[in-house]
């Protein structure tokens, strides 16, 4: 076997590991919904080769083996059948127009869900974690129902635009990286941020703003210590393996 096809499986297998971690502990959160939702990381440079979660199979049971590596060159019907159509359409087109994003998490939690039902759905930057998404967010304010087919996707992708958050009117959330330990701390910071904000609405006064100067500083912050991110996911996987430690299986 030669090295780059060995490093190649290396990847795969990696890839697996990571991802199986994140729906474990985003089921533990009560982010999933139901058994639907999904979380795709492509093993391609270019984005055609990706793992994604088997269709109405429960967050809280999934293992690195259960996941599902499809091609857009070659899609097999039979694994298609296997997964949610809407899982295709949209992971399919971002990973193939955007090879730049390796992992794509698509969840409803609630807090995100909410703020993304307002008619003004922009995360305003009040806290620390409400910054980090200081002009780094896309917004779809067109919900179209189930993205159920290419065409779906390709829209979804496009309003991407230089960014790799989407924040989904009247339905949910997407969160790209280049990195699953980035996707993961990332997802799981966006929620924060709008139980924050959620909260902060719900007193019913008036919002203290974070100046756009510093809250521009705090955005780069964040992006300035990827690795806080890579070390919040290897810290969940560390205590997985103590209690959960068939998700590498």
């Amino acid at each position: 076997m030669s090295e780059s096809k060995s490093n190649n499986l290396k990847s795969e297998a990696q890839a697996r590991i990571d991802l199986s971690a994140c729906f474990r502990w985003f089921a533990r959160l009560n982010m999933h919904e139901a058994v639907a939702n999904h979380f795709s990381a492509s093993v391609s440079e270019d984005g055609s080769q990706f793992l994604i979660n088997p269709k109405w199979q429960h967050f809280s049971t999934i293992k690195a083996s259960d996941l599902i590596l499809l091609d857009t060159n070659n899609p097999d019907n039979e694994l298609l059948a296997k997964i949610d159509p809407t899982a295709w359409a949209i992971h399919s087109q971002i990973h193939l127009l955007r090879p730049d994003i390796k992992c794509v998490l698509h969840l409803h939690p609630i807090y995100t869900t909410t703020i993304s039902t307002l008619k003004d759905p922009t995360i305003k930057p009040i806290d620390q974690n409400t910054a980090r998404y200081f002009n780094r967010v896309s917004y779809d304010d067109c919900y179209q129902g189930m993205a159920d087919s290419n065409a779906e996707g390709k829209r979804l992708a496009s309003l991407l635009g230089e960014h790799s958050r989407l924040m989904m009117g009247n339905h949910g959330v997407l969160i790209g990286s280049h990195s699953i330990g980035v996707a993961f701390d990332d997802m799981y910071t966006i929620e924060r941020a709008c139980q924050v904000l959620t909260t902060a609405y719900a007193t019913n006064q008036p919002l203290r703003l974070i100046p756009d100067d510093i809250a521009e500083k705090t955005a780069q912050d964040w992006e300035s210590i990827e690795d806080f991110s890579e070390a919040h996911l290897e810290e969940i996987k560390r205590l997985l393996l103590i209690q959960e430690p068939d998700f590498i299986e």
